[in-house]
């Protein structure tokens, strides 16, 4: 039988998030948000609990999985409390607004390890990304040790709402940095096996105002970043960039290069290409992997969600919903293994607070996790204390 679940934020993505989940087979069973938003969304979404305060939905017993998918800032504590009484967690990028918000989720995790802890960057689940990836690991390109290079372009629409919220403010962790460099950064860590050791970035707010913000209020959440990531080990150079304020309201494009010693493969929205050598020098021919035919099942036209995200996380409750089906006595997780888990989550708010660091400074900033997560010996202490209760 699958969990019942409670949904904690009210916005873009939970509107996308109930049919997905009910098209699995998942039971939404309470709703969290400002009150007025909460009842509005229960309504439209046919949700028959809502309120303005975490426990009443953590409490319940008929609530065994909370998506949370508020603002940033209260992701923590709401991730805390859940893991604490038992809850498994599902928590939407980014995980917080800094390390600090972060690391006490992963502490939260380490104590609970037999609960589903997950962090929603889609992208690992969408198709074409997981034929990249076993193509990168049979060495279609050449050895995964030679990769070169790897170049990520976004050019997605507004990322702004059509009223002032957390999406607008830069403090409140809106942005195409948080919102889109967050799925990239984590992409390239799934992709390929090492992680930055050194980043430079610029991050910069283009549009203050839109016709339905405006006045005292400006949006301060920027929509453009450059940024490169240095891989350890002497790995590739990843570039990435990303930005919103020069195209139209509702285009989207993303194009992932990804260069080898014997050609390149690269994702155009859905869909995977390889460029391998011929035998003529300085000319290669280009091959499709796999083309994307799979249609949604459900309009998205009130998404800020790119299609390719929404599909990638369709495949993550399809693999939520495998792994709960496949419970036994013992806690198997193997549906949801490519997920991205809190750890990951962690070492991508180490790179995006460098990359900010990197745009104040002008400068190259180290990927530094601090303070330093617990050491194995404690991680195993904490599951040895688990184990007998």
């Amino acid at each position: 039988m699958l969990p019942g679940v409670g949904i904690f934020g009210t916005g873009a993505i939970t509107k996308v998030l109930v049919p997905l989940l009910r098209e699995k087979g998942f039971d939404i069973k309470a709703i969290w948000g400002p009150l007025k938003e909460a009842e509005s969304v229960a309504q439209s979404q046919k949700i028959s609990f809502f309120t303005n305060k975490i426990d009443d939905v953590l409490l319940r017993k008929d609530v065994d999985l909370v998506f949370i998918v508020c603002q940033p800032f209260q992701h923590a504590e709401i991730s805390k409390k859940a893991l604490g009484i038992g809850k498994h967690v599902v928590c939407d990028r980014p995980m917080g607004l800094h390390q600090a918000d972060a690391l006490k989720m992963v502490h939260a995790s380490q104590y609970y390890p037999r609960l589903i802890t997950l962090v929603n960057y889609s992208l690992r689940f969408l198709p074409a990304f997981t034929h990249m990836k076993r193509c990168l690991q049979e060495g279609l390109i050449g050895p995964i040790n030679q990769i070169s290079l790897v170049d990520i372009r976004v050019q997605l629409g507004t990322l702004f709402p059509e009223k002032f919220d957390w999406m607008c403010d830069a403090a409140m962790g809106g942005g195409a940095l948080n919102l889109v460099g967050s799925h990239v950064i984590d992409l390239v860590s799934y992709l390929l096996p090492q992680h930055a050791v050194r980043v430079h970035g610029v991050v910069r707010s283009y549009t203050k105002t839109t016709a339905a913000v405006n006045g005292i209020r400006q949006i301060s959440a920027p929509d453009f970043c450059t940024f490169q990531m240095e891989l350890a080990g002497g790995g590739a150079l990843v570039t990435a960039s990303l930005y919103s304020h020069t195209v139209p309201a509702k285009s989207f494009s993303q194009e992932v290069l990804i260069c080898g010693s014997k050609g390149h493969l690269v994702v155009r929205g859905g869909d995977l290409f390889v460029f391998k050598q011929k035998a003529e020098p300085q000319q290669m021919k280009e091959e499709a992997i796999y083309v994307d035919v799979q249609d949604l099942h459900f309009a998205t036209s009130e998404s800020l969600l790119p299609r390719p995200y929404i599909k990638g996380l369709c495949k993550m409750v399809g693999a939520l919903k495998e792994a709960f089906a496949n419970k036994d006595a013992s806690w198997v997780k193997e549906p949801v293994q490519a997920a991205a888990t809190f750890e990951d989550g962690l070492y991508v708010q180490a790179v995006l607070d460098a990359i900010r660091k990197s745009s104040e400074t002008k400068s190259w900033q180290r990927v530094r996790i601090t303070p330093e997560t617990p050491s194995n010996h404690e991680q195993i202490m904490t599951f040895a204390r688990m184990s007998t209760m």
